[in-house]
Formats: C-alpha cells, structure tokens, sequence
C-alpha cells in the first residue's frame, strides 16, 4: 500500500510538473488554503465510503466537520499533541491577518480553524502523510468527545458523530434525523 502511495505521489507531481517546496516558507494563509482542500477531501472520502446517499445528504454531513466551530475545537483539542514545527504553524496560522470571517462562527473560531487548516497544509505540503492522517485521525476522536459541548453551543447545528477506528478503518454513526434515511 505505502509503495502505491508513493508511486501516485511521484506520477502525480510529474505529470503535473509539481516540485517539492519548502512549506515553512509559505505565509500561514496559503497553508491554510490548501490544508482546507486536503480536510475538505479528507473527510468527503470518509463520508463518501461509508454508505451510498444523495450528494445533498453528504454535503449536510461533512459541512457539520468542516465548519469553522468544528475546526477550532479541534484545534484546541490536539494542542498539546503537535510537534515543536508544528506548534509553530499553528501559531503563524491563529496569528495571521485574516480580512474575512467564516460564517456562523467567532473570530477566535475562525482564527483557531485557520491555525487548523495551517497545520493540515504544512503537513501535506511537507508530504507527511502519515503524521496528517494521524492528526485528522485526532482531531475527529477530539470532535466525537466534545459533541455534546457543540450541541449546547449550537455552532454547527447538529454534530454528527465521526470517526476512523484504531486500525484506520470507517467507523461512522450518524444521527438519525427521523425520516428514516
């Protein structure tokens, strides 16, 4: 599997003539850009694996992750479990000048989510793949311990409960809204 990965990633950076950069020298916004992508991506992958359902019932799903209140708490969550470099990214990304702000969300979420994505993108970008897995990894079982805190904050509407077992495989359980789908 590690060996298919690798000739993916090699396939893919010389067919789209992408050369290995140097991610601590991007401003934290561009790494946070990307790590959105790659958490976007992510998690449809997960969703999406799970069970076959209309586009719009997967998009509810996986805007309940991706949402900036989601992110920051995640991000809080995993703190204390990120490297020294990547502490330090995290710092750059919460730090950043940002001139927007996500919907449904304070700017401490949004600062927090942007640290979040920072994080992810570095991670990718760096071509730690397994360090990123782990960290996505993380920040779900964070989520999933934390999903009663988000209902009484109502930030995201309803939390789905999310999350990848220990030996990386699906494992998602999802509220039922009722109409039996």
């Amino acid at each position: 599997m590690e060996k298919s990965i690798e000739n993916f990633i090699d396939y893919y950076k010389s067919t789209l003539r992408i050369e290995h950069c140097n991610p601590e020298t991007y401003s934290p916004l561009a790494l946070a850009y990307i790590g959105d992508s790659i958490f976007d991506l992510m998690i449809k992958t997960m969703v999406v694996s799970a069970a076959n359902k209309q586009s719009r019932k997967y998009h509810d799903e996986v805007s309940k992750i991706v949402c900036a209140p989601s992110q920051a708490k995640m991000m809080q969550g995993i703190k204390s479990s990120l490297t020294e470099a990547e502490h330090a990214i995290y710092k750059r990304g919460r730090n950043a000048n940002i001139y927007s702000s996500a919907k449904n969300s304070s700017m401490s979420e949004y600062r927090n989510a942007t640290a979040f994505e920072a994080v992810l993108g570095y991670l990718y970008l760096n071509e730690d793949f397994i360090r990123l897995a782990d960290i996505v990894k993380l920040s779900l079982e964070v989520l999933n311990g934390s999903e009663d805190e988000v209902k009484e904050n109502d930030s995201c509407e309803t939390m789905q409960n999310a999350s990848l077992d220990t030996d990386g495989t699906n494992d998602i359980e999802y509220e039922s809204d009722g109409s039996g789908d």
